[in-house]
């Protein structure tokens, strides 16, 4: 797990040693299923605990293990030539706090403000630390939650949706896409941002009032 500092310590080590060096780290692991869907008294401390150690203690964790090798192998510190890159996948969870996902929310918005504190250890050392917040997005694992047998948007899926100004999921791709800005030289300056990419949901209310 991400969460096992010795283990993640290994992999940074294997890395390094099988590639000769590390100059860009992407925390992307993260779960939330449906079952833990419930209200906050009825979570369980064996669910919390997996959530929060998977979600927000792995990107510490991993990035811990992984910042030596990038100090070693990144240009001239706090210079226009730094080259270490370190990309955390947060979500519009940790940004604007949704029902019945207590430890998910918690950890995202964890995971948005270790980023913050990261980016202001970091920067100095030629460290660029952002964050990704991705809305709803279509994948292997979600596909079902969006679509139902018909094809069709599903009810819950339909009524998800009309808060997005773009009507619709987002695509892997998409988010991949904003994660290799982050890693590439026209992202010299920014730093210590959390970028949704939600399709809008976040910009504010879609309906009429």
């Amino acid at each position: 797990l991400v969460s096992d500092a010795a283990q993640m310590e290994v992999v940074a080590d294997r890395i390094a040693g099988h590639f000769g060096k590390i100059e860009i780290l992407v925390n992307n692991a993260g779960i939330n299923t449906k079952s833990d869907r419930v209200p906050i008294h009825q979570y369980t401390i064996e669910d919390w605990h997996r959530i929060l150690e998977i979600d927000l203690t792995g990107v510490f964790t991993t990035s811990r293990a992984v910042i030596p090798y990038i100090l070693k192998s990144h240009s001239r510190s706090g210079s226009e030539d730094a080259t270490g890159r370190i990309v955390n996948i947060s979500s519009i969870a940790g940004l604007v706090p949704l029902r019945l996902q207590s430890a998910y929310v918690a950890a995202k918005a964890g995971v948005a403000n270790l980023t913050r504190s990261m980016a202001l250890e970091l920067g100095p050392e030629g460290i660029l630390v952002n964050a990704i917040a991705p809305g709803s997005t279509l994948t292997r694992g979600t596909k079902a939650l969006f679509y139902g047998d018909d094809g069709a948007y599903t009810e819950n899926a339909a009524s998800l949706l009309s808060h997005i100004p773009l009507g619709r999921p987002g695509k892997t791709t998409e988010i991949a896409a904003a994660v290799l800005f982050l890693v590439s030289p026209d992202a010299s300056y920014v730093n210590g941002s959390v970028l949704a990419v939600d399709g809008g949901w976040t910009a504010g209310y879609t309906r009429d009032w």
